[in-house]
């Protein structure tokens, strides 16, 4: 089913119709003040482009490769909790959407529905998202099960050693189905010790996520990161952070090559894709936007998402006179 939506706006605007004030606040808002949230968008807007003329783009690739898989354009979809709040299907609907499309799904370690049904429903390649939530036993035990269901890669977040101040749930005096009963005790005890035991039990290509220094990237390649996932959580976290665009030139510089490079946080249009990869990142991921194209229309509204937005990349790309992703640099923007 192709949906009639013509613009992202547009579908931001249906899903507002569909969400309850709860679900709209969960998704669409961020921590305390919500200034890191808006320096995301910010950071966006403060990049302008230098376009080149005169070059033949009657042909444009959009293709790329993250982790040694294809994805149609260089954006995947971020790992969300409680996707069953935004649609009944879940985390099943992403699943469906990333194959229908052809990218990548990260499937958050607190969503619904199982992680074995998640990935039963659909053969592209999907990424695990662990929040701790136990003992070392506790992760053994999971990521047996992650294997064991087929998952590629495993990506850990960290920037969530407590739970963000996000005023506009604590207004609402409403929690997410995936905050209820968590246990953040053991997301607080996390050490680069740690990871390194989680990298050694899961033995699947290892993504950090939640990444907003240079020095932390360092760290991650040293400690053999295979992914640095550039990310503050859209703002939701600690406020009075930097824009994810403005830590990508400084991580890209520490990282040297050694990993490849993720970021999402503020991504709303093609262009803002662009950028990000023209400042060195390998790809992108969407949150906010892929949870409005998700209570907008389910499956069928988050593949308009992706498509409305390779239609933005296809016409900016055109607009810069570049064919090919890889000949994007700092000199376009």
């Amino acid at each position: 089913m192709t949906l009639d939506f013509v613009t992202n706006q547009e579908i931001i605007v249906a899903a507002r119709r569909n969400l309850t004030q709860n679900v709209w606040d969960y998704l669409t808002g961020g921590a305390e003040s919500e200034t890191t949230m808006r320096r995301n968008r910010f950071g966006l807007d403060s990049l302008a482009f230098r376009p080149r003329v005169l070059v033949d783009v009657s042909k444009i690739e959009t293709t790329t490769n993250f982790l040694g898989h294809e994805l149609r354009i260089p954006v995947m979809l971020a790992p969300i909790g409680s996707l069953q709040s935004l649609t009944a299907e879940g985390g099943v609907a992403v699943a469906k959407a990333a194959e229908e499309f052809g990218t990548l799904n990260f499937v958050s370690s607190v969503t619904q529905p199982s992680l074995e049904e998640i990935a039963a429903v659909s053969r592209n390649p999907k990424i695990f998202q662990l929040y701790v939530q136990g003992d070392l036993k506790w992760i053994e035990n999971l990521l047996s099960r992650v294997k064991k269901a087929g998952y590629t890669a495993l990506c850990l977040t960290v920037d969530t050693a407590h739970y963000g101040h996000r005023e506009r749930q604590m207004m609402d005096r409403w929690l997410p189905p995936s905050r209820r009963g968590s246990g953040y005790e053991y997301r607080a005890a996390l050490t680069w010790e740690t990871l390194d035991l989680i990298k050694e039990v899961g033995g699947l290509p290892f993504i950090l996520k939640g990444v907003a220094t240079p020095e932390d990237a360092a760290i991650a390649v040293e400690r053999g990161v295979r992914a640095i996932y550039i990310s503050n959580h859209g703002g939701r976290q600690l406020d009075y952070g930097r824009a994810t665009i403005d830590m990508l030139p400084e991580v890209v510089e520490a990282v040297r090559g050694r990993a490849e490079i993720v970021l999402d946080g503020g991504i709303l249009r093609g262009s803002d894709v662009l950028k990000a990869i023209a400042l060195g990142a390998t790809a992108v991921a969407i949150g906010k936007l892929q949870g409005w194209g998700l209570a907008a229309g389910g499956q069928a509204g988050l593949v308009r998402v992706l498509q409305l937005l390779e239609s933005e990349i296809i016409t900016t790309m055109a607009l810069l006179g570049v064919t090919k992703l890889k000949q994007l640099s700092g000199a376009y923007v």
